[in-house]
């Protein structure tokens, strides 16, 4: 009964992410964006631009176009993954035609940086939920398996064929402009699906590597990666050189608890930490993908 009330609990914050995330993303679309005929990067841009060419609304293009996407998110994640993400889409296209957002200003800089902030705000939040309202991040992860590209670098692709398309339609200045917008919602993106669960890569050399290595999975609940070492400090001979070296990746917020766990242990323990910019299998997952 308390995993059942627990569970109930992170649905209804996911809900209210996703909610406020789609709130978001459409007051910068229609505050910023969509009057000073801004695009931004990924399937929000396609729609963007293909309204700005054709002057179709854009809650029918953001339907149509994430269609395609929403059955990656199917074959690639799970049903409930992507009933999700359509049911978002679909309340962020009524939110667009139903409710007015006033104009906040004319400022190309200011409507590039802040258009983009509450865009990817919105995007970030909606991830956060447990869903997305721009499928280019399923189109990615669909795609690099079959790939020699990273996610990363297959988003990059699609966005500089948007641009280019933008520039040649819209152009130069408002492609630049755009390319502005884009920045800044995938920064503020970034940090709001990794600002808080950012990797850290730990290593611990110690000679009590065993007992740090057992608090570690008993106590932190953490995995550990044990490689075989020789140690190399000191003056004096050493008669046991071998030493296991720890391994272990885990949140930004982690650390600190996992220093000073590893500190009790071993006072003279030596530590080093290091950021992580990706993470695949393992114990570990993205937030995204464990809804």
């Amino acid at each position: 009964m308390k995993k059942r009330r627990f569970n109930f609990r992170k649905e209804i914050i996911n809900i209210l992410l996703i909610l406020t995330g789609i709130f978001s993303a459409a007051f910068g679309l229609k505050g910023f964006l969509i009057p000073n005929e801004f695009i931004d990067g990924g399937v929000t841009g396609i729609s963007l631009l293909i309204s700005s060419i054709t002057h179709w609304p854009i809650s029918i293009l953001i339907i149509v176009i994430n269609v395609p996407f929403i059955w990656l998110g199917y074959k690639r994640i799970n049903k409930l993954y992507a009933l999700k993400t359509l049911v978002a889409i679909l309340i962020l296209s009524l939110v667009l035609f139903l409710v007015n957002f006033p104009h906040v200003t004319n400022d190309k800089l200011l409507t590039a940086v802040f258009g983009g902030f509450f865009l990817g705000t919105g995007i970030g939040l909606a991830m956060r939920g447990g869903c997305v309202i721009d499928g280019t991040e399923l189109l990615a992860v669909y795609i690099n398996p079959k790939s020699f590209l990273s996610v990363g670098q297959i988003i990059l692709v699609i966005n500089i064929a948007i641009f280019g398309v933008a520039a040649f339609f819209l152009g130069i200045q408002a492609s630049l402009y755009s390319i502005l917008t884009y920045l800044s919602a995938s920064q503020t993106i970034n940090y709001i699906i990794l600002g808080f669960d950012e990797y850290t890569a730990v290593t611990i050399i110690s000679p009590k590597s065993e007992l740090i290595k057992n608090v570690i999975i008993r106590q932190l609940h953490r995995g550990v990666t044990v490689y075989k070492g020789e140690r190399g400090f000191g003056k004096n001979t050493i008669e046991d050189k071998n030493i296991d070296i720890l391994y272990v990746v885990i949140t930004r917020l982690d650390v600190s608890r996992l220093v000073t766990t590893v500190q009790q242990v071993d006072p003279t323990a030596f530590i080093i930490t290091h950021s992580v910019s990706e993470v695949k299998g393992g114990l570990i997952k993205r937030h995204v993908l464990a809804h």
